[in-house]
């Protein structure tokens, strides 16, 4: 089979809209976090997050659609959108759709209950289930473009992007379609959540000091920060690229995705191991070949300390270059897997670095890029994990 490459690419986050600036910004390290004002976060343990700030989704959507959609599709439509600016390619019948996402509409059920629990009146519209399905980002975005091919919705928690690409792949693999469109979207921002995380101590209490609240890999991280955005990547064959004259940003070489099989939070340090070595088989690459990880890094203590040791089982003392950019973003869930593949290709494409943004005493012997970088990057990996053991690693590289 002839080589996937990537022909589009979108991107809805907290440190910027456009994968140009969304790229600019995470080179100039720029960080998204901050105090919530969706609502009233006053009462919580945990009133910091990275919200999308510079987003309209009137420039995106009618204000029929926006009235319809929840949140977390807008962010999806969005992103869709930018990737299928240069148009997309195959009948409407060879089109394919595949989207991840964690949690979908969790966000507009909450509020919605809140709403019927203190109304006089018990009245729910009849958008609400539609609003809030899981499938709804890909079937708007189906309608929008006219996908009439394989549509397929992944929820394997946090690794719910990367796994909407390797599924993409797969569908370009056996034959099912002649271009994917694949989406990764998230937009959990409501009390209900943060109750549970920060509950559990997965969430950094740092509200005072939101420029330090995600410290990937470093000695005093307390826990991740809620992110949310959308990203897309628009996959096809090389040769379909080629003959369209579509400009391709990069080869998807590799991917992967694993179940630990351990414990519904805890990760298993094998699995990730094992992930990231079908990865690199997947692209016939050896670990030295790699310039560039995007890691997970969610600044979590038992989080961080499986992916190292995964990192140094796999890698040893010839590491390449390794950056988490959720300390820019926050954790994206969904949207991370797609929008951190993004980072990985502009890497490749400029020679550039994203740093590590909070990261001031490095608690593990990882060739971690605290400032950004210079480096040349002919292969860069992306690396997604997620409650339940999920695990998806995706290669990128140079053309």
């Amino acid at each position: 089979m002839s080589r996937i490459v990537v022909t589009g690419m979108g991107a809805v986050t907290p440190v910027g809209v456009g994968v140009e600036d969304y790229w600019s910004s995470l080179i100039a390290g720029q960080g998204g976090i901050g105090p919530i004002t969706r609502f009233d976060a006053s009462g919580l343990a945990v009133r910091l997050a990275a919200q999308v700030s510079q987003f309209d989704p009137a420039v995106w959507m009618s204000p029929a659609l926006i009235r319809q959609s929840d949140v977390f599709t807008q962010y999806a439509y969005a992103a869709a959108a930018q990737a299928l600016a240069g148009g997309f390619p195959a009948s409407p019948e060879r089109r394919g759709i595949t989207v991840g996402t964690a949690m979908a509409g969790i966000a507009t059920t909450a509020a919605t209950q809140e709403m019927l629990t203190r109304a006089v009146h018990k009245n729910v519209g009849p958008r609400f289930v539609p609003r809030i399905l899981g499938n709804m980002a890909a079937a708007q975005i189906a309608i929008a473009h006219d996908i009439r091919g394989p549509s397929l919705t992944l929820s394997t928690a946090c690794a719910s992007g990367g796994d909407a690409v390797s599924a993409a792949a797969n569908m370009l693999k056996a034959g099912q379609a002649d271009a994917v469109l694949a989406v990764g979207a998230e937009s959990i921002l409501c009390p209900l959540v943060i109750y549970s995380l920060a509950n559990t101590g997965a969430l950094s209490r740092r509200n005072d000091d939101p420029a330090l609240a995600c410290r990937p890999f470093d000695a005093d991280r307390s826990g991740f920060v809620i992110g949310e955005g959308g990203g897309a990547l628009l996959l096809e064959r090389e040769e379909s690229a080629a003959e369209r004259g579509a400009e391709m940003y990069a080869e998807l070489a590799g991917w992967a995705g694993t179940c630990d099989a351990h414990h519904a939070t805890a990760p298993l340090p094998d699995g990730e191991k094992r992930c990231m070595e079908l990865a690199l088989d997947s692209a016939g690459m050896a670990p030295e070949e790699l310039d560039y990880i995007n890691a997970h890094g969610t600044g979590t203590k038992d989080g961080d300390s499986a992916e190292a040791e995964a990192l140094r089982a796999v890698f040893g003392d010839r590491q390449p270059l390794i950056s988490s950019t959720k300390g820019a973003t926050g954790h994206m869930m969904g949207a991370g897997g797609v929008t951190e593949a993004v980072a990985c290709i502009q890497a490749i494409r400029t020679g550039r670095i994203p740093p590590t943004l909070g990261l001031k005493e490095p608690a593990f012997d990882l060739n971690l890029a605290a400032e950004p970088a210079e480096a040349e990057v002919n292969a860069a990996m992306s690396d997604s994990f997620g409650f339940g053991g999920q695990n998806s690693c995706l290669i990128f590289r140079a053309l």
